[in-house]
């Protein structure tokens, strides 16, 4: 009788061999040690500790429990890209999954601790047997001691999470950030409406950017200029709405981090679905391509881009006379776009031109009675106001209340896009036949300034004239008058 070798009771993948015991203990011999390296410190360590020490101001003497959420599976067991969650990351400054950030009262305020995954090495037959941490499978993590020195914040082993938190919420109030790691959720007794201000307080923290956020911001959005050229230069070539995407994605990831958002690549009438973003249509000659998309820096600010590009190098008439339309909007709403202003302000702007512009071209009977706060008609047509905050998230501070945000005022270091459209779908019979189809939207990201507005993102073409010679600029010198070649 032959006998079987004893087999480790780690899983094992359906497709893959078992690992015998001799193997186990082969793999954890042998490995050189460590050098020991100290981390260098995360930049804007100072900025990370200042907005931890706000935090604590906001709440005393109450534990306040902020993860940032775990791999998420894809399928089976691939997973995601790991994006941190941003109030942690606003916090700390760190881009690992499976971290805690836990803040205890003190007597002075808050202590500051990070509980995350250790680092066993390679004595431990983890790093070889578990596909989804394994150092062998997916990269070394820090581990406490040098988590603790790039991020000056102290560490404990994630699974002493539970104990301590039980310690510390039997001893006072309590408050943690909801849905970014469930396993937490479910243990942690339920109190929506005090998790919810914690939610709240971390959103309006993030409505003034610092000089250090509105500098990864500019990085965010020159790499997106960046990208929306690569598409440019793509563009006469590019057969469908899946090449643009591929093209600006690959200098996302080239950049920055990713994108900040799934990439809107929408040709022809397309552009009337405001999110579109299967990006599977073939692209038609003489069609305008809506490409909506940003560039996440490696800090997580993500930019927020809309240009309306003329396939062909120029615009129809139609598409110009829509085209510049959106553009005075947008012009109407950056008028607006200064400190002491109604943050609706410049949406008003812009609703006001689209709505006159659309009694001009035939589409609305009366701007007047379409602007009545009862009627707003002109939204069939528009859809969406034209700004919302940007920073770590693309919709950023989105708990905030209602009176800091929306119904609140502009103010220096808040930084929004500016954004009106205009879509005709294919089967609005209120819409003139020539018009239907077309759908247009110019986007920028803007910095509040203590005199003004300062558009960051105005290096991008937006304007017809410079519009058309951008995209012409990428046909010049190609055969057929420029024409993409065909099947």
């Amino acid at each position: 009788m032959i006998e079987k070798p004893r087999m480790s009771d780690q899983p094992v993948a359906p497709h893959d061999s078992g690992t015998p015991e001799n193997l186990l203990k082969f793999m954890v011999t042998g490995w050189a040690t460590p050098p020991g390296t100290p981390a260098s410190p995360v930049e804007g360590a100072e900025r990370f500790a200042s907005r931890r020490a706000a935090l604590s101001r906001a709440f005393p003497a109450e534990t306040l429990i902020v993860p940032t959420g775990h791999e998420k599976i894809r399928a089976n067991d691939t997973a995601y890209r790991f994006r941190p969650g941003t109030e942690f990351y606003y916090l700390t400054g760190n881009l690992e999954p499976d971290n805690v950030l836990v803040l205890v009262p003190d007597g002075e305020g808050h202590a500051a601790t990070l509980y995350c995954e250790p680092n066993p090495g390679k004595t431990d037959k983890t790093f070889f047997t578990d596909r989804m941490k394994g150092e062998l499978w997916v990269g070394p993590r820090l581990g406490l001691p040098q988590t603790a020195q790039r991020y000056g914040v102290s560490t404990k082993p994630l699974g002493a999470l539970t104990d301590d938190l039980a310690g510390a919420i039997g001893k006072g109030p309590f408050r943690a950030l909801r849905g970014t790691n469930p396993q937490l959720d479910a243990a942690l007794p339920a109190q929506a409406e005090r998790d919810a201000e914690l939610a709240t307080a971390l959103s309006e923290m993030r409505l003034i950017k610092d000089e250090l956020e509105v500098r990864e911001l500019r990085r965010a959005i020159e790499a997106t200029h960046r990208a929306f050229n690569d598409v440019v230069h793509a563009l006469p070539a590019a057969e469908t709405e899946r090449t643009v995407e591929g093209v600006f994605n690959l200098r996302a990831r080239v950049d920055g981090n990713d994108t900040g958002y799934s990439t809107i690549a929408a040709s022809g009438p397309n552009a009337c679905t405001l999110h579109w973003t299967r990006n599977d249509r073939r692209i038609g000659e003489n069609e305008l391509l809506l490409l909506d998309a940003g560039v996440e820096a490696e800090t997580l600010y993500t930019a927020d881009i809309t240009r309306t590009l003329p396939i062909c190098g120029r615009f129809t008439p139609e598409q110009r006379a829509i085209y510049e339309l959106v553009y005075a909007a947008q012009e109407a709403a950056l008028a607006k776009c200064a400190p002491g202003n109604d943050f609706l302000d410049p949406n008003r702007a812009a609703m006001e031109v689209l709505a006159r512009g659309l009694e001009r071209l035939g589409i609305l009977g009366s701007a007047a009675e379409a602007l009545r706060d009862e009627n707003l008609f002109y939204k069939r047509y528009s859809l969406h106001n034209v700004s919302h905050m940007l920073g770590l998230d693309v919709h950023d501070c989105a708990a905030a209340r209602a009176e800091t945000y929306k119904f609140g005022t502009l103010a220096p270091g808040m930084v929004l896009t500016v954004e009106p459209g205009l879509y005709f779908q294919l089967d609005d019979l209120t819409v003139p036949a020539r018009y239907r189809g077309i759908g247009v939207r110019i986007e920028d990201d803007v910095l509040i300034t203590q005199t003004g507005v300062e558009n960051l993102s105005a290096a991008i073409p937006r304007e017809p004239d410079a519009v058309e010679a951008w995209v012409s600029s990428a046909l010049e010198g190609l055969p057929v008058g420029g024409r993409r070649p065909s099947r």
